[in-house]
């Protein structure tokens, strides 16, 4: 493991999970195959399987559920019970033969996804875009715009003094600079 990595009581972490530096595991979580960079936290009862990566400052809250073939980029926020769905038409017969098909996510750096939201596979959540607390979102979502509903509609984008990333928002500066 790398400097100061704190992992809760009760937590599951295999062998082969790859961590950064200061990253942060509560207590009750699941991580195996997984990669998490540098200052990462992840909340209660989180599961991240194999072949996901987690990239820098990026926030787990609890509850939530990462399948694998899932990338997340640097400083996301991805909220309470949130769930990542890597398989459009799952069944028994298809996982007993070992023939379903992995379809991947990709939620781009400075993204934030609200509570309970869902994201169905094959997407992109673009950088700095903003799900909707609740949402389902079934297709790509565009830099910078606030989705939400059911299905996951555009409520509108962002203007330029909104964004994660505008002058003067708070943020931290990468290490290696």
């Amino acid at each position: 493991m790398s400097d100061e990595v704190r992992i809760g009581p009760y937590c599951t972490v295999a062998d082969d999970v790859r961590f950064g530096n200061r990253v942060i595991i509560h207590g009750h979580a699941n991580l195996y195959g997984c990669a998490l960079d540098d200052d990462c936290t992840v909340g209660t009862f989180v599961e991240i399987q194999r072949d996901v990566t987690v990239g820098k400052r990026t926030r787990i809250q609890s509850h939530t559920f990462i399948c694998s073939g899932v990338v997340i980029g640097d400083d996301v926020f991805i909220g309470h019970y949130v769930s990542f769905i890597n398989d459009r038409h799952p069944t028994i017969p298809k996982t007993l033969a070992g023939t379903w098909r992995q379809e991947g996510i990709r939620v781009e750096r400075g993204a934030s996804i609200g509570t309970g939201a869902v994201l169905l596979c094959g997407i992109v959540i673009g950088e700095g875009a903003m799900i909707g607390a609740g949402s389902m979102v079934t297709k790509d979502v565009a830099p910078h715009t606030v989705v939400a509903g059911v299905p996951a509609r555009v409520l509108r984008v962002l203007s330029e003094d909104e964004r994660w990333n505008a002058p003067g928002a708070v943020q931290q500066k990468d290490s290696a600079l």
